[in-house]
């Protein structure tokens, strides 16, 4: 198997804060495709020669289509102690994304409660009394507009699976290249959706760490 190199951002003895690609997964599924688990593991082995089997822990992911910053734990307790902060939404998360069409307002605050299908992996809004909805808050701003599309920046106060795709689709605003959300663009797979920054609590250290990842030039 061929393992891409890591494109780290950030590292410490509990942390590791790679680069993800648009298309590659966080972790396996039944494709059998590489994941950025294997990327960052095998980062970890070569780099500190470590024998067997070197622990990752995942605290967060990614949707494949989407690139951008993705945090690992190096060890169990910061594993734990940042997975108590992505439940407790205290982590602050922004992304920039592209989308078509033009929101109503230059900034705007969207609570919706959402429903996943697992079997079909989608995502839908539904009314809050149904059984198994999650509430879901986001936040955008408007950035620039031009040629039909809009870039916005986004803090999404929760963090559910699919949250700012669907969010967004619901105010008629698909992100580029999302067809699974209504989007008449296509991007080869990826979507217009990049993760920019993690800002938390350092899980040992106590001190506040902000991880970037920079927009890229097609966004």
């Amino acid at each position: 198997m061929n393992i891409p190199d890591a494109d780290v951002l950030f590292e410490d003895n509990h942390l590791l804060a790679l680069w993800k690609p648009a298309g590659m997964l966080t972790m396996g599924d039944d494709t059998g495709n590489i994941t950025m688990v294997e990327v960052a593991r095998e980062y970890l082995r070569v780099k500190y020669n470590k024998p067997g089997n070197v622990y990752v822990g995942v605290v967060h992911r990614l949707d494949r289509p989407v690139s951008g910053v993705l945090l690992f734990a190096r060890t169990s307790k910061g594993a734990s102690r940042l997975s108590d902060q992505f439940r407790r939404n205290a982590i602050q998360k922004t992304y920039r994304a592209i989308v078509e069409g033009s929101p109503p307002t230059a900034e705007a605050e969207l609570t919706d409660w959402l429903l996943k299908d697992r079997d079909a992996n989608v995502v839908s809004v539904v009314n809050q009394s149904v059984s198994g909805a999650q509430k879901c808050v986001l936040r955008y701003r408007t950035v620039s507009q031009q040629g039909g599309v809009s870039h916005l920046d986004i803090q999404p106060l929760t963090g559910r699976s699919h949250q700012i795709r669907v969010q967004l689709a619901n105010q008629e605003l698909p992100i580029v290249g999302d067809g699974k959300y209504g989007s008449t663009i296509r991007k080869g797979g990826r979507i217009s959706l990049h993760a920019v920054s993690l800002q938390f609590e350092h899980p040992t250290l106590k001190t506040p760490v902000k991880v970037v990842a920079p927009i890229p030039e097609d966004l």
